[in-house]
């Protein structure tokens, strides 16, 4: 298992107005580890759809002040983004992916984030602990995900 050599922290209060503190903390370090441009608007949107999740649903309008946190780990082969908050918890497996043809036929709005989320970073997990914490984790590889554990293999193999 890869050890991690950086790790950055944030910790805001769980309001909208903080999503673009969120976005850019996230973007300077997706840049600052070399993440090409398109990369790191990718990134971006999939932690912004994260914590906009834990802003709408995890907490209600009086819980506002409560925590919201951003971790990013950083080893050889990815960036990992972790969403920590200690709201209202779900179960991601219930959240039925949409067909983009009928949801653009529809012309619907919202309801988007756990599949942009899956499109736009190579894993994204969740740890659900009710009553305890809600983490999302998303990875982005610095090169794709097939390479990168090949790469591991030479590594682990010298």
């Amino acid at each position: 298992m890869a050890s991690t050599k950086h790790e950055f922290r944030l910790r805001v209060p769980s309001r909208t107005d903080n999503l673009d503190l969120i976005r850019i903390f996230v973007g300077k370090v997706a840049e600052k580890v070399g993440f090409r441009s398109d990369e790191v608007d990718k990134i971006e949107l999939a932690c912004d759809e994260a914590c906009t999740n834990v802003v709408k649903h995890a907490y209600k309008r009086e819980e506002a002040a409560k925590s919201l946190d951003v971790a990013i780990k950083i080893d050889y082969q990815k960036l990992t983004i972790i969403v920590t908050d200690h709201g209202k918890s779900f179960d991601p497996g219930s959240v039925i992916m949409p067909k983009m043809k009928e949801y653009l036929a529809e012309l619907r709005v919202g309801g988007l984030g756990i599949y942009l989320m899956r499109k736009l970073m190579d894993e994204v997990n969740y740890d659900i602990q009710p009553g305890v914490k809600n983490q999302v984790k998303m990875v982005k590889y610095f090169i794709d995900k097939q390479n990168s554990n090949s790469i591991k293999k030479i590594k682990d193999a010298k």
